[in-house]
């Protein structure tokens, strides 16, 4: 007959200091001082049994059947020979659920809803399906004034968010749109109100205003025939995500960095006869290989596909002498943005005397705008003092001067004196704040355009380029 021997499985949940002394009667965690700890009441070898050190740098556990996604051995060898600090995942998730605490309650609100799927990320950490669910809101997220965080995932999902500690209840419910439930969206809608209006009075006491970042209509019109009085949500959720910690900091710096080897790959396949697509399809797989997750555009062209900007990658076949621009828009590892821009030159060939003035032109407007930033500079004074582009380029300048960046395109977005008027909104730079400077420049009329974009940290004295990609040596003046 052969022995079985219980085994129990602790999951390493050591609280934040914010949230210790509250009550989470939904999940009982034990301690421990690794992801896996066996206790057996007989064993003298245990072939199931994870050594204390079975842990990837990030603090995560070193299994190759887990459920949790991240970074890949490529990325880890690559970062390592860098010499890069490794983020530690349990005190960057505690940072962000405080941060998001912090907002709540600065404005007294009860909780916040949030369906976004990167505020989900931030609170939770947890990813599922995130492309679809940006089109297909399946899945939400309460948290409570108090860190209480409830995740409504998609069915038969609880598995996903298993080894999240900070993440006290799963339940489903969120799935109201037409999809999934056609004429019953009210009905379903009224049921996950009710479980809201249940997490609030369990969570909020008599508090009943609640903040929400985005929601279909059905869900709106029965949280507020239940009672709670909605906020504005993103606000929220865009200042608590505008500071990053020093374990966000070191995420970004690796994701960059694994951003940046994505495009070496890609820039090393520029052939004349390949196609853009062929050429693009190199930074997904790039990104892919490493642990990354997926880019938020496709914009990439080249020669006269390159003015006016934002067309995206297609079939045309490159040739020599052609500019090729991207902006890669990545969502790297760690779901960090990895937002950076370059324009390259194909073949082994002399530029034009045109290439190279625009590209000296959006070099030097990425560059004297760079020097601008620092900690208290007002956003206001940044489009004031913005460099200013020849006339002939400004009806084809880019949306912003420059706009914040982490888990995507965050706030703020700094313009252009043209749009300020209409679009423009001040504040301040502070320390911990990631700004990406970007420029596109292309006349009308003109053959071809530049792009470029680099990711800046504001730093407690100035400011620091995460961005170590360098800039085509052939497009700029000597």
């Amino acid at each position: 007959m052969t022995k079985v021997t219980k085994i129990k499985i602790y999951f390493n949940t050591t609280y934040p200091l914010f949230l210790q002394g509250y009550h989470f009667p939904h999940r009982e965690f034990a301690m421990a001082a690794s992801p896996y700890s066996i206790d057996s009441a007989e064993r003298k070898i245990d072939p199931y049994r994870k050594p204390e050190y079975a842990l990837k740098p990030d603090g995560s556990p070193d299994d190759n059947d887990r459920v949790e996604i991240g970074p890949t051995a490529l990325a880890f060898a690559e970062w390592e020979a860098l010499g890069l600090e490794i983020p530690q995942l349990d005190s960057m998730r505690e940072f962000r659920l405080q941060r998001l605490v912090q907002q709540l309650q600065q404005r007294d609100y009860g909780g916040i809803l949030l369906f976004d799927p990167l505020n989900i990320r931030y609170a939770t950490d947890s990813s599922n399906m995130q492309l679809w669910i940006t089109h297909n809101p399946a899945r939400a997220c309460f948290v409570s004034a108090d860190g209480y965080i409830v995740l409504f995932d998609f069915h038969s999902c609880d598995h996903l968010s298993a080894h999240l500690p900070l993440v006290r209840e799963l339940r489903s419910g969120a799935s109201f749109f037409y999809f999934e439930s056609a004429h019953r969206g009210d009905e379903h809608a009224a049921k996950f109100a009710a479980s809201v209006d249940e997490l609030m009075r369990e969570h909020a006491g008599d508090n009943r205003r609640i903040a929400v970042d985005k929601i279909e209509i059905a869900g709106l019109r029965a949280l507020e025939k239940a009672g709670l009085e909605v906020f504005e949500g993103q606000e929220v959720t865009e200042l608590a995500r505008v500071i990053k910690g020093p374990d966000e900091i070191r995420a970004m710096r690796c994701a960059v960095a694994a951003c940046e080897a994505a495009m070496y790959e890609m820039e090393d396949a520029i052939e004349a006869g390949k196609s853009e697509n062929e050429i693009w399809s190199v930074l997904h797989a790039g990104n892919i290989k490493r642990g990354g997750e997926w880019l938020e555009t496709r914009i990439f062209s080249s020669g006269p596909r390159t003015n006016p900007w934002f067309q995206e990658s297609g079939p045309r076949v490159i040739s020599d002498g052609e500019l090729l621009a991207l902006d890669t828009d990545m969502i790297g590892t760690y779901g960090m943005c990895c937002d950076i821009s370059r324009t390259w030159l194909c073949g082994d060939v002399e530029p034009t005397t045109d290439q190279k003035r625009i590209y000296q032109m959006s070099y030097e407007h990425i560059m004297t705008n760079m020097e601008l930033l620092g900690p208290g500079v007002r956003f206001s004074d940044i489009t004031k003092k913005a460099h200013r582009l020849p006339d002939n380029c400004i009806p084809n300048r880019y949306g912003v001067v420059m706009h914040g960046v982490g888990l995507c395109d965050e706030y703020p977005s700094i313009r252009y004196r043209e749009d300020y008027d209409a679009y423009g909104y001040d504040g301040v730079f502070e320390p911990g704040m990631v700004i990406c400077v970007e420029v596109y420049a292309g006349e009308v009329g003109g053959k071809e355009g530049v792009k470029l974009e680099d990711q800046v940290l504001i730093t407690e004295d100035g400011y620091e380029n995460l961005i170590r990609y360098p800039f085509e040596s052939r497009l700029l003046v000597p």
